[in-house]
């Protein structure tokens, strides 16, 4: 571990998954379809489908994909494969709320960090997450912005380079991020400093996010953004 807490200038975030809650989300929308469909669904079921579906190698950007996404496993949900569903499932993004710690702890972290948002959705999307957290981020880079998604190195090397036009370098940056396989993994390849926020640590697998080929153990770790912040404070203190 290379530097504690304090020493560090930036803070870099995974955003959907680390501090909005899509899971939730998805899992919200799906129940509604099977609902008004008269059909029972499992949330878990649901988000492994999606999971699956996800990472095609004809995938569309991130939420507009959902509706791709959605016509492909409708009928193995029993849901109904229609076009507007997959839309419904898609726009439930522009809804979906932050974990309920994600908020104070951006606006804590705010006074002590330059927070830069990393995420793999598109710029109208992030436009939403990023007002439902309280606009807390100095910089933000979507993949609209970078031209590709995480774990592309690529995405990172975007930030890198923003950072190294202030004066500074990616030492001076702990990224922060729940997902092994987008973030964690490739972070540590690169040599960044990390902290992985395990959001599913009372649950089994690894939901809506793809399965890591291995596992990486993170420099910092925490299940919570509170657990994150309350270190930093303690650390400063």
């Amino acid at each position: 571990m290379s530097k504690s807490l304090p020493e560090f200038k930036y803070m870099t975030f995974d955003v959907v998954g680390t501090l909005i809650d899509f899971e939730s989300g998805l899992k919200t929308c799906f129940a509604e379809i099977a609902a008004e469909a008269e059909v029972a669904v499992d949330g878990e079921q649901a988000l492994t489908l999606y999971r699956a579906a996800r990472y095609a190698e004809d995938a569309d950007l991130f939420p507009d994909d959902l509706v791709r996404v959605y016509l492909a496993i409708a009928p193995k949900l029993g849901l109904p494969a229609d076009q507007k569903y997959g839309e419904r499932l898609r726009d439930s993004a522009k809804n979906w709320k932050g974990f309920a710690d994600s908020a104070a702890a951006l606006a804590r972290l705010a006074k002590d960090y330059r927070l830069v948002a990393m995420t793999n959705a598109r710029r109208w999307a992030f436009d939403l997450f990023e007002k439902e957290l309280g606009n807390p981020f100095y910089a933000t880079f979507t993949a609209d912005d970078t031209g590709t998604e995480k774990p592309d190195p690529v995405f990172f090397e975007t930030v890198f380079a923003y950072v190294a036009a202030q004066g500074h370098s990616k030492d001076d940056i702990l990224h922060v991020a729940q997902s092994q396989y987008h973030d964690i993994g490739i972070s540590r390849k690169l040599g960044l400093a990390n902290c992985w926020i395990e959001r599913r640590h009372a649950q089994k697998g690894y939901g809506g996010t793809i399965e890591p080929v291995e596992f990486t153990k993170p420099d910092y770790h925490f299940t919570s953004m509170a657990g994150l912040t309350d270190a930093v404070a303690a650390a400063r203190a």
